[in-house]
């Protein structure tokens, strides 16, 4: 009875625990969003401004509003990478447009048959995997043909002028008004991935310890399953934040390229991902297994229970975050080293007694080498990430 009470408290406390981490990621999450709207309002108000200013004197009537439209574009674009990449595609997407324009205006004239020939030719003919090049391409050729009405000639350069004017201002106030980086954010999803690892493993070690291998081994394999979700999200924070550093002038200021993306801790994570998912899968085949010669016995779920804690600690502190001081902590990685040499000596000692077909439950040999495996490759993963 005392143990039937304890073991859903303890769970309750654990899912409290989680759920309080969970909020306060979003909060913090909601704060960078607000600060990013303030961001984004201020490089969108600076871009316009400069882009109206430098198009207006030589644009057509004064109105440079292709010039400002490709400025706000680029200036908000996530990355000054993927500014300036965005502005090469949208520039040549135009030229092309102007192009065509050109081509059939001198053909055909401004007329109906124009703009239905852009149309087949930039939609239907373009790239069919390009599809927002092949619209740019066609709304830009109708709206310079429209412009051939009242100036043939400066009608078709003005706008292309405009676009490579906007293009320009943009990456320039992208790059020098605090050009983003997405750090903070990687760093957040990397250690939401570690934590949740940790404490599926460290739910999973006190549920055999407590033997609701039975009663949860199904709960902790769909909880394994959906772990994937984070690493999703863990892997696109990390590629942007990656993508944020190049061409980044607040890093060339603040030789801020050394900082930590995480990425060698998401990709030491993900192989961690597989061996979590791969022992709740074990687990919960076995413990609906038929054959009750294949069942665990008591010794080895308790051993394993106690490993499996000290792995879930291990994947937490893996991806905590670094002490302020710069002196790293040696309580971590003496934990963990602790408990590869512990999980060694332990598969030793099951090894031998298989080979001596002294195990309680000989015909689960398979069972204990695969759970094995699973948690010494995890251990040796997280102890090879450590390793300079």
């Amino acid at each position: 009875m005392q143990d039937s009470t304890i073991s859903p408290l303890r769970a309750l406390v654990t899912r409290t625990g989680a759920a309080g981490a969970r909020l306060a990621d979003r909060a913090s999450h909601a704060d960078l969003r607000r600060a990013d709207y303030v961001v984004h309002g201020l490089k969108s108000l600076t871009a316009a401004l400069l882009a109206w200013g430098v198009a207006a004197p030589w644009s057509p009537g004064n109105r440079p509003y292709l010039a400002v439209a490709t400025a706000l574009i680029m200036a908000n674009a996530p990355t000054v990478y993927r500014s300036v990449t965005k502005a090469v595609q949208s520039v040549v997407a135009r030229s092309a447009g102007l192009a065509l324009a050109l081509t059939t205006a001198w053909l055909m004239g401004s007329t109906a048959a124009s703009v239905a020939a852009i149309a087949v030719i930039a939609v239907v003919v373009g790239p069919r995997r390009a599809a927002d090049d092949r619209l740019q391409i066609a709304s830009t050729a109708v709206i310079a043909l429209a412009a051939t009405t009242a100036a043939p000639v400066g009608g078709l350069v003005a706008p292309g002028a405009q676009t490579l004017t906007g293009a320009v201002v943009g990456i320039v106030v992208n790059a020098l008004v605090l050009p983003p980086l997405y750090l903070d954010e990687s760093d957040s999803a990397v250690r939401s991935l570690a934590r949740a690892m940790g404490t599926l493993l460290g739910e999973m070690g006190a549920g055999l310890a407590e033997r609701q291998v039975a009663a949860r081994a199904r709960v902790w394999l769909h909880q394994a399953r959906d772990l994937e979700k984070d690493l999703v999200d863990a892997e696109e924070q990390v590629r942007q934040a990656d993508e944020s550093l190049r061409w980044n002038t607040r890093c060339t200021a603040h030789a801020r390229r050394k900082d930590v993306t995480y990425g060698e801790a998401f990709r030491t994570l993900r192989g961690v991902f597989l061996q979590v998912r791969g022992i709740a899968r074990t687990l919960a085949d076995n413990a609906h297994d038929g054959h009750t010669d294949h069942h665990l016995g008591h010794q080895f779920l308790d051993r394993y229970g106690e490993t499996l804690k000290l792995a879930g600690t291990a994947v937490e502190e893996f991806a905590g975050p670094r002490p302020a001081t710069g002196t790293p902590d040696a309580a971590p990685r003496e934990r963990l080293r602790g408990a590869i040499e512990g999980a060694l000596t332990w598969h030793e000692t099951m090894t031998d007694l298989i080979g001596r077909g002294t195990l309680t439950r000989p015909g689960a040999w398979h069972i204990y080498g695969s759970l094995m495996t699973d948690v010494e490759r995890l251990l040796l993963d997280l102890d090879h990430a450590h390793t300079p």
